[in-house]
């Protein structure tokens, strides 16, 4: 199976231009924001527009529910494409699809900036602020179960055969997600603490935090990092309970917040002994 991957910011047309590249690649399955999409048929997914926040979304998106990443696993052997177009944000989005999905590695990254002009994408982006307008590469009668009372109207492409022939490729859907995509979602340092405070310490082993420091990437899609000094239990293996509390502190965090967790670096400052 052939990955190839076309990166962009959020609203900036990659949706409207799937096709296109699909076209032009010889592609006939598409991973889009949740969904896993053949021709012009959602095959299994579960649309990240039709989530009730951002950070859902966002989650939705990279398949980070079991269930859901289990329906798009067994749906992609199950149709066996020789080629399979990914739609993300950045690198770091699609490589995580490709990771959680079980994917080859991506054999090419197409970027927004090298199949649209800059007026193109300003034009998206305007559609997406003021309008809260998406597309989705699917006929409407596709979307009508995924999205009752959302949808706007639909956009018909057609390609030609080599041969002369006219062949419907596929269409597109205009819709409006549940959530608005007006100004920007922050999310403060301090509630990424309280997070890792509360998970590192849900280990009746670990008994304190200190020092809980949250950097962020210059590259955003390369996600955070996070530090922490804890006090944890005399007597036990302090390899287990740190190496457990990386992990839980990881997906919890990325669970919670929908960004990426690139390290979780714990040093143990201190051991507590009980005196019962």
């Amino acid at each position: 199976m052939d990955v190839i991957a076309l990166v962009g910011p959020s609203g900036t047309g990659k949706s409207h231009r799937a096709l296109i590249v699909a076209h032009e690649h010889n592609i006939d399955t598409i991973i889009d924001d949740g969904l896993l999409i053949k021709g012009s048929k959602i095959i299994a997914g579960y649309s990240a527009k039709k989530e009730p926040s951002k950070i859902q979304a966002v989650k939705r998106a990279i398949f980070m529910h079991q269930d859901h990443a289990e329906e798009v696993r067994k749906a992609i052997a199950e149709v066996k494409p020789e080629r399979i177009l990914i739609l993300g944000t950045s690198n770091n989005m699609v490589q995580k699809i490709v990771d959680v999905l079980n994917l080859p590695k991506i054999s090419k990254v197409i970027r927004i900036e090298d199949i649209a002009t800059r007026t193109e994408i300003a034009k998206a982006r305007e559609s997406r602020v003021k309008e809260g307008k998406h597309i989705i590469p699917v006929p409407t009668i596709e979307l009508k179960p995924h999205f009752s009372g959302y949808l706007i109207d639909p956009l018909e492409i057609f390609f030609k055969k080599p041969q002369n022939k006219r062949r419907k490729l596929g269409e597109k859907s205009i819709v409006r997600p549940t959530f608005s995509y007006y100004g920007k979602l922050l999310i403060s340092d301090a509630a990424i603490a309280a997070i890792v405070d509360h998970v590192a310490t849900g280990d009746l082993l670990i008994t304190k935090t200190n020092q809980i420091t949250i950097k962020n990437s210059h590259e955003r899609e390369k996600g955070i990092s996070i530090s922490l000094d804890v006090t944890i239990k005399y007597g036990q293996s302090i390899w287990n309970v740190v190496h457990d509390a990386q992990h839980r502190i990881k997906d919890m965090v990325e669970y919670m917040t929908g960004m990426i967790v690139r390290e979780v670096n714990i040093a143990v400052k201190r051991l507590s002994i009980d005196n019962t």
